[in-house]
């Protein structure tokens, strides 16, 4: 069955860090862009970053750019958000998508995972 699915959310302050984790199937991992969306109440998805499946290159919001940096590991097909130096205005619910094509558009993502909570106190 094909899916992503997220894990490794947590509370976290200001400053911190935390590292999340999206295990994908293995036709996914292969063949599809694998991203990073976040949604705080209130607000709209926000585009993260995303890793292509075929050269690893990696893409990022201006917001979260030397920050956050997004990895794969081919063997595990899993892909991880390393987030360093975290801000309160980081707190959301992270969820990891995949699509065939590498874009910061959440329309474009054809497999969601269910999400993680991610909170940065002061």
């Amino acid at each position: 069955q094909a899916q992503v699915v997220e894990s490794g959310g947590g509370s976290v302050q200001a400053g911190g860090s935390l590292r999340l984790t999206c295990a994908a199937s293995g036709r996914i991992f292969s063949n599809y862009a694998i991203a990073w969306f976040r949604q705080a109440p209130g607000t709209e998805r926000e585009f993260v970053g995303v890793i292509d499946w075929k050269f690893g290159v990696d893409l990022y919001s201006d917001s979260v750019k030397g920050r956050f940096t997004i990895s794969r590991d081919n063997a595990k097909t899993t892909v991880y958000l390393q987030m360093n130096s975290l801000k309160p205005e980081d707190t959301a619910i992270y969820y990891c998508a995949a699509s065939p094509k590498v874009t910061a558009f959440y329309t474009e993502y054809e497999y969601w995972g269910q999400g993680t909570q991610v909170t940065v106190s002061p």
